[in-house]
């Protein structure tokens, strides 16, 4: 876990604000916890879009299964390998990416093993946003994305940013 308490339900609306309430669109949810941003997507989402969860920890993806939603596809797997459940989903292409993982925490050839998987996934004008608890890494997602907006969400423990991303 990247965080030391569950997110805010402001930092959860700010990371779920981008889903279409009049759309059906793909989302991927990388590092989805116990399901606290995972819950405020759902509540976006229309009937017939779908949500594949990466949560690697074992624990908090025992309570993610416990979210009983046809849209949901939880997955106990790494992002890293996203093109594989894309596959077995015959899923061509992510609307958006909605990411918590703790990237200053993982090795950066990790980090951008995932993010460059994920922009690759990603259509031409989908959406990734990341949140992150400081801006160290803004840089990155600017450079990779060529674009970024970031959100700072200060109800929360401890306070964070939200950064959104457009593919090109």
């Amino acid at each position: 876990m990247g965080s030391i308490a569950r997110s805010s339900p402001q930092m959860c609306r700010k990371m779920s604000q981008f889903v279409p309430k009049d759309q059906d669109v793909i989302i991927i949810e990388l590092g989805a916890g116990d399901g606290a941003i995972t819950e405020h997507i759902l509540a976006r989402m229309t009937k017939n879009s779908k949500l594949l969860a990466f949560e690697i920890n074992p624990e908090l993806f025992e309570v993610l299964q416990e979210i009983n939603d046809p849209r949901l596809i939880p997955i106990n797997d790494g992002a890293e390998n996203l093109p594989k459940y894309m596959e077995a989903h015959k899923i061509e292409g992510i609307d958006i990416a909605i990411s918590a993982i703790p990237f200053l925490v993982l090795p950066e050839e990790l980090m951008n093993e995932i993010l460059i998987k994920v922009k690759d996934s990603l259509r031409i004008g989908g959406i990734f946003t990341q949140m992150h608890y400081a801006t160290t890494l803004k840089s990155v997602y600017q450079n990779l994305f060529g674009n970024i907006d970031a959100f700072f969400v200060p109800l929360n423990i401890p306070p964070g940013y939200v950064f959104k991303c457009i593919k090109q």
